[in-house]
């Protein structure tokens, strides 16, 4: 099974960009649709964005379309967030989640079961 491992979070002023990496070990990445989630301090974790297994499709939560991008390199067994005009909302632990496909692509936390520790992303105003 796949176990994915974030990194790339940091401390950033609004209106700057962060790229997040994930790398994945274990398993066939390239079998895996891909998805980040984050979570901040008292709220519900909540998704982010997904990719399917060849890169292909791609989904959005509304509060980051437009600024953020997903994408993947199946040679590499990573998949990226490039986040873009960075807001102090988009300050949270991001979460890496790995899941096999089973028709379109879920933003529902409980369809990943494979998650990675995390990483703090911190807004600064």
């Amino acid at each position: 099974q796949v176990q994915p491992v974030e990194s790339g979070g940091g401390l950033v002023q609004a209106g700057d960009s962060l790229r997040l990496s994930c790398g994945a070990s274990g398993g066939t990445f390239s079998s895996y649709a891909m998805a980040w989630f984050r979570q901040a301090p008292g709220k519900e974790r909540e998704f982010v964005a997904a990719i399917s297994t060849g890169g292909g499709n791609t989904l959005y939560a509304d509060s980051v379309k437009g600024r953020f991008s997903i994408s993947r390199d199946n040679a590499k067994s990573t998949v990226y967030l490039q986040m873009n005009s960075l807001q102090v909302e988009d300050t949270a632990v991001y979460y890496c989640a790995a899941h096999f496909p089973r028709g379109s692509l879920s933003p529902r936390r409980y369809d990943y079961p494979y998650w990675g520790q995390g990483t703090q992303v911190t807004v600064s105003s």
